[in-house]
């Protein structure tokens, strides 16, 4: 094809895009002259959406993101919080304890350090709050997720490392409380605190229900003074108090009046002496339990709180403030009053000695005596050693296995030696 040719295409092809351009704007300018055009345009294009995507509603609206707290990425299961005597804490799911037959062996809670030993041991959810209290009368929080998780071999890591605790405090309890945002939980359940001074005071749990971080007051501490025990009652529990030199009061809750969280609170016990003070404070839901107590040189019992046959107390209820009833018969063998628990036949006693001897013991292996006995000796002691601290904890099978397998041994060996 020759070029004048081509060039003659070429205009033919402007001219008719040139016309089509013309008419697109003679089209449009009608649409704007022409309002009726317009809205039909309008409702022609609507119409068309509707009928291509005119389905059931696919996405989902949501409250804005950073609304999301921490917990709503959590779920809500259950766990084993275990708490060691020297402070290690950890969870473990709770379906890392499987379920076993009766007469099972049972299988390892936890593994401790040297000379430590597991001292609680509770089960909660995720969402749940851990109350933890100092001798300083600190109180601070825990949510239950943010809690170290370890299977059943980990040993945990110190409360210490986990809280804002000055250098100088010292942990003295632990308390699990449910959710603080349920009102009606919060204001019928109370915490109640004994000093070694015999000073107690209630709350009302709903002044713990806004945590902080860097904890809050929970008692006014008097000079000379510290906070020993730490308890979640529901306001109609009954309060035994002991001290060292071997009495103990009883006495309903209802007795102490509930007080604001910076209020130093009121007597709970008189002290016999300046030497004497607090040991340790129960609160107790079954009246027909025991109390185990133990005095200094290693001996204890355990005594009814009422008869369970003629239903009467043993351990009378008193005023607050008094100086109660003699508990343990303090002679110079037994040494003073060091440690009062309440306890069932399913759990164990541990005691550790100064020197870091510890023993423990089935409770049921400890037969009730009267109130104003004197005891058996639990553990014999050598010199001037003396008893450090005692702890009710959860049985241990694995220790009834060791000791079957170490009888066994010895019987073998004395078949051996025949």
């Amino acid at each position: 094809m020759r070029l004048r040719q081509l060039t003659g295409l070429e205009q033919n092809k402007l001219r008719a895009e040139y016309d089509d351009l013309m008419k697109l704007i003679a089209d449009l300018k009608d649409i704007l002259a022409n309002e009726d055009r317009r809205m039909q345009i309008i409702k022609d294009e609507l119409t068309e959406i509707r009928d291509k995507f005119g389905d059931d509603r696919r996405s989902q609206i949501e409250y804005s993101a950073s609304e999301m707290r921490m917990e709503d990425l959590i779920a809500d299961e259950e766990v084993v919080v275990t708490i060691s005597h020297a402070g290690y804490i950890k969870r473990t799911s709770l379906n890392e304890y499987k379920v076993q037959n009766r007469g099972g062996m049972g299988s390892k809670g936890s593994a401790t350090r040297d000379k430590d030993f597991l001292e609680h041991l509770f089960v909660a959810t995720n969402h749940n709050y851990l109350l933890i209290f100092t001798e300083k009368g600190r109180c601070f929080w825990m949510r239950v997720y943010e809690i170290p998780e370890g299977n059943k071999q980990a040993k945990g890591r110190a409360i210490q490392n986990l809280i804002n605790i000055e250098q100088d405090d010292k942990v003295k309890a632990y308390v699990k409380v449910q959710d603080l945002t349920d009102k009606e939980y919060v204001e019928n359940n109370f915490i109640v605190m004994v000093t070694k001074n015999g000073v107690i005071k209630k709350t009302s749990l709903e002044a713990y229900s806004r945590p902080r971080t860097n904890g809050i007051n929970a008692i006014g501490i008097r000079d000379n003074d510290e906070l020993l025990e730490a308890k979640l009652t529901n306001g109609s529990n009954e309060i035994v108090i002991a001290t060292s030199a071997g009495r103990a009061i009883r006495f309903n809750e209802s007795s102490v009046r509930p007080m604001g969280r910076n209020a130093s609170g009121v007597r709970g016990v008189t002290l016999q002496s300046e030497q004497d003070e607090v040991i340790g404070m129960i609160c107790v839901e079954d009246v027909y339990s025991t109390i185990m107590v133990v005095s200094e040189n290693g001996y204890g019992k355990r005594t009814y709180l009422n008869d369970p046959e003629d239903k009467e107390p043993i351990y009378r209820i008193t005023n607050r403030g008094g100086k109660g009833v003699k508990t343990l018969n303090i002679t110079d063998k037994t040494g003073p009053l060091l440690a009062i628990k309440n306890v069932t036949d399913e759990d164990d006693l541990m005691i550790i000695t100064k020197a870091g001897i510890t023993i423990r013991m089935h409770i049921e292996s400890i037969r009730t005596l009267g109130r104003a006995a004197q005891g058996v000796r639990l553990i014999n002691l050598k010199g001037n050693a003396a008893i450090a601290a005692i702890a009710r904890v959860p049985r241990s099978d694995e220790e009834d296995e060791q000791e079957e397998q170490d009888g066994t041994d010895i019987e073998n060996n004395e078949s051996t030696m025949e």
